[in-house]
């Protein structure tokens, strides 16, 4: 073992740190996910924060009509899409399993239901824009159905993933709290 006072103690070749203790699985994987969800919400947090600047724009008009296009229907109900990502931040200092439980359930209510939505609702005007080339509603001379339909990939995959690092992570919490009910 290194000292202040020298070299490597006698009768070591640095090889004895077999019995030393380690940090437990659960707790490597459960740091590891709540990076993984960070990551993902602040992912999350861009495209909103993008939705909202678009929607801003559009309702007050800053821009002309053909610039931005008002908002779909679909696009309200995602604004609360927010709140399951607070609630998955405020999950992690102390490991609170409710509250990462009610993220995940609000993350389908407030982020999947209104996508699922959304595609149903954009499907007509890509349809339309597919098929014969014609767009009504503009995002900065892109057709906004296409680039809609761009965010809405992205951010069905950011709220598939964060789903499913919550799932794992709730399961490593619940295995730490098993073994501690044992002792």
């Amino acid at each position: 073992m290194a000292s202040r006072a020298g070299p490597r103690a006698a009768g070591t070749d640095g090889s004895d740190f077999q019995h030393r203790e380690r940090v437990a699985m659960h707790y490597q994987m459960s740091v590891t996910l709540k990076y993984e969800i960070k990551k993902l919400i602040y992912v999350h947090l861009v495209i909103w924060l993008l939705l909202v600047a678009k929607m801003s724009v559009g309702h007050l008009r800053l821009l002309p009509h053909d610039q931005v296009a008002m908002p779909y229907q679909w696009e309200y109900p995602y604004l609360l899409s927010i709140v399951p990502s607070l609630l998955g931040l405020l999950s992690f200092p102390r490991n609170n399993i409710s509250y990462l439980v009610l993220s995940m359930i609000s993350t389908g209510l407030f982020s999947i239901a209104p996508l699922i939505y959304g595609s149903m609702e954009m499907f007509p005007a890509a349809q339309q824009l597919y098929r014969h080339g014609k767009a009504y509603r503009f995002l900065f001379g892109y057709s906004a159905v296409s680039v809609m339909y761009l965010v809405l990939v992205l951010a069905v995959q950011v709220h598939a993933w964060q789903l499913y690092y919550s799932k794992k992570l709730l399961d490593s919490w619940f295995t730490s709290t098993q073994e501690k009910k044992r002792k």
